[in-house]
């Protein structure tokens, strides 16, 4: 799959989860996937989300075998805090660990994502602003969107993009940097031009009609959209035996279907059809 979709001028490719590290041939894959070349013969950029807690020892292996890229999934920065939110004793250590590790490999640069949600993590903005400062990563804060099983979503959750840079104003003012059109994340610096934040707000700012992204899950699907109401099954024309022509002919219809925007937070919203813990974060 990942072959066809760079023939079809695909750049950047992105391993998610569930929880990456923990697949078994996780190494074999980045491996194999490294080999591939965009439409142009370029190298793909290869980039993977973790949540941290073993990369201190698979930052190295991971680099060597040639991913370019880390994010970090984390919701707080404060230890206390980071163990009732994941239930690991001591896991903000292990995740700091990992990160310097990364940053060791070569593995740069380093991204940390932080789903803000109202009363629950959005005192932890200006200490993430820190955070990036002092450790020298890219923080990215993400709007709360309605694709999680078991929490109940409404306007109310979500710490807009605006409140956000308000926010960090109190600490140290932030400068936006140029972006590209397709970039999901509108991009920060500090005043002093030390550290990044990048905020990802598609309840908001809605990008819809600049996104470029494509998500295939676990089970060979084609998702245009986080949330689309229905998959496409790549992977059922695979096991019938349909030729590379075939197979690209099916995702160009796919793609040029593709759904104009999600609804979020209007009268006609409808859920998407599978959670994120389904499809990959």
């Amino acid at each position: 799959m990942a072959r066809i979709f760079a023939s079809l001028g695909i750049k950047k490719i992105r391993l998610t989860g569930g929880e990456p590290l923990l697949r078994h041939g996780v190494l074999d894959f980045v491996r194999e996937l490294s080999k591939l070349r965009s439409e142009d013969g370029e190298e793909l950029d290869l980039a993977m989300t973790t949540n941290g807690h073993l990369l201190t020892e698979m930052a190295q292996p991971l680099k060597d075998v040639g991913l370019d890229r880390i994010t970090v999934s984390m919701d707080a920065v404060d230890p206390d805090r980071f163990a009732r939110i994941t239930r690991v004793p001591n896991g903000y250590d292990h995740v700091l660990a990992g990160i310097r590790a990364s940053r060791h490999a070569g593995l740069w640069p380093i991204k940390v994502n932080c789903v803000l949600m109202r009363g629950f993590n959005e005192d932890q903005i200006i200490p993430f602003g820190m955070f990036a400062r002092e450790e020298g990563v890219i923080v990215r804060f993400i709007e709360f969107m309605p694709l999680e099983e078991g929490r109940t979503w409404s306007p109310a959750t979500v710490v807009a993009l605006d409140e956000i840079v308000q926010r960090m104003a109190e600490y140290r003012p932030l400068v936006e940097i140029p972006h590209a059109r397709s970039e999901t994340a509108r991009r920060y610096h500090f005043d002093d031009g030390v550290g990044e934040i990048g905020i990802i707000a598609p309840v908001s700012h809605p990008f819809c009609g600049h996104c470029s992204r494509i998500r295939i899950t676990s089970d060979g699907k084609i998702r245009t959209c986080l949330f689309s109401v229905w998959d496409h099954d790549l992977h059922e024309r695979m096991g019938r035996g349909a030729s590379d022509e075939e197979l690209v002919a099916f995702i160009r219809g796919v793609v040029e279907r593709k759904e104009e925007r999600h609804h979020i937070g209007e009268p006609d919203f409808v859920p998407a059809s599978r959670t994120m813990v389904h499809i990959g974060g």
